[in-house]
């Protein structure tokens, strides 16, 4: 009985890591660095949906259904979120962090701020920051110059962020004056505005095995590193460590925590929101 449930178990490892090379070699997803405890969870959706009783069975079905593979990549990937997603957060966002940048670049005309959404998912956060800037701004927007890049490695999410095209259910944190100023509403949908939309762009990028990015006055990377091996999430910490500017600040999501040599090196500007400082 033991040796049979040994046996058993043994092959559904093995199933599991013959789906996590497929996921890799046939949607590009490289799963290697997930914790399999969130994998698993995902992939059982999929195993449900498709009735398969196992891995193994799974796999056969991703082999022969490129629908599937779809489904599955758009499982892996999706991120519920909306605009200023814990207000709270945001609201040390405006009132303190926003302020500090733009009063550390001085008053000059050549004034430039660089923002990074890593994780970006449907675009909502790199709007909402865009959004706090103008309100803080006002009519000084244009002497600053401005730049938010939004990444992602899902390019069904940033599509829907380069169309800055909204529901009802995303859009339920929003001002109502904002809502009226950087909005056109459509049917049941609301579209950004071409003035928030200059101020960002969005792009292809794997923070896991792409290039390193830097420059940055902040840079945003909330709910996506709980998803990592520790391993990985001390790396990431560092990377993003050394991709800010002197000063900079770091804002993490409200379950995730610094680990590894980025926690000796980052100053806590505000421990309960999760928001550091270089």
């Amino acid at each position: 009985m033991l040796k049979t449930a040994a046996k058993q178990t043994s092959k559904e490892d093995a199933d599991f890591a013959l789906l996590k090379k497929m996921i890799k070699t046939k949607l590009g997803f490289n799963c290697e660095y997930y914790k399999d405890s969130h994998f698993r969870r995902r992939i059982d959706v999929r195993i449900r949906a498709t009735g398969s009783k196992n891995f193994g069975e799974y796999v056969q079905i991703l082999k022969e259904d490129s629908a599937e593979c779809a489904a599955l990549l758009e499982t892996l990937t999706v991120n519920v979120t909306n605009f200023f997603r814990n207000s709270e957060v945001y609201d040390i966002v405006e009132k303190e962090v926003l302020p500090a940048v733009i009063s550390s670049k001085g008053a000059g005309l050549n004034r430039s701020i660089k923002i990074w959404s890593a994780g970006c998912s449907i675009g909502v956060e790199a709007y909402s920051i865009a959004m706090l800037f103008h309100h803080i701004l006002g009519n000084n927007i244009k002497r600053v110059n401005i730049s938010i890049t939004g990444t992602d490695i899902d390019k069904a999410s940033l599509q829907q962020a380069q169309q800055g095209i909204y529901s009802e259910i995303e859009m339920k944190d929003v001002r109502p004056a904002f809502i009226e100023k950087y909005f056109w509403k459509e049917g049941n949908q609301y579209r950004v505005n071409d003035e928030l939309k200059k101020m960002i762009r969005f792009k292809s990028h794997d923070m896991i095995s792409g290039p390193k990015m830097t420059g940055f006055d902040i840079i945003f990377c909330r709910n996506v590193t709980i998803y990592f091996e520790k391993e990985l999430q001390e790396k990431l910490y560092m990377n993003f460590y050394e991709g800010l500017n002197e000063n900079g600040f770091f804002v993490m999501g409200k379950t995730e925590t610094l680990i590894g040599p980025s926690k000796d090196l980052f100053k806590s500007y505000n421990a309960k929101e999760r928001i550091y400082a270089k």
